[in-house]
């Protein structure tokens, strides 16, 4: 089976806190499910200049037995249809279900599903970009190698940005939210 080639230009996604409002509850129902503002514009804008977006989260949710993967699926079809309402366009989606004592290679800050994802799509992992609001997400980020980190400030990004500094881990770039982690993305990509 021959492997799809895509654009060298990759933004990975954390999902809940970058896309969508985190909640300490999870997100376990679409009902729950709450963009936060400009998330559906960044990632049009991404998608119109040639970015291919990977969502790389963890859902421990489903190893909780709060909900199935079933249901997992449905609110990621529900969000890839709003996306894409919207003008945006999401690759792909990786996930990971395990708890922390699982000690799996795939919850962040391990780069197990970014290596899931470069291996599926071909991704340049030393060219990519991934914004995230939590030092798992950036750790992630350094782990696999990825060229860029962004944290942005919704969610969990500003005790983050703290807890980065005490381990001397700092992002590329701080971002209020996602749009405008986007306009310095686009900015950096310029030719």
């Amino acid at each position: 089976m021959d492997q799809e080639k895509i654009s060298p230009k990759v933004v990975f996604l954390d999902r809940d806190g970058v896309i969508n409002r985190d909640s300490s509850n999870y997100i376990k129902s679409w009902s729950e499910f709450e963009f936060i503002p400009g998330s559906l514009e960044a990632i049009r804008q991404l998608t119109l200049n040639g970015f291919v977006i990977i969502i790389i989260t963890n859902q421990s949710m489903i190893n909780r037995n709060m909900v199935s993967k079933k249901d997992l699926e449905h609110i990621h079809t529900m969000m890839k249809t709003d996306i894409r309402s919207h003008g945006g366009e999401i690759k792909d989606i990786f996930f990971c279900p395990h708890i922390p004592k699982d000690q799996c290679d795939c919850r962040k800050p391990e780069p197990g599903l970014i290596y899931q994802a470069a291996q599926k799509h071909q991704v340049d992992i030393k060219a990519a970009v991934m914004v995230g609001d939590s030092t798992k997400d950036i750790e992630c980020a350094r782990n696999a190698g990825c060229k860029h980190t962004v944290l942005v400030q919704t969610g969990n990004g500003a005790a983050a940005e703290k807890i980065l500094k005490a381990k001397k881990m700092f992002p590329d770039f701080v971002a209020r939210d996602l749009l405008h982690a986007t306009e310095w993305i686009l900015a950096i990509h310029e030719n």
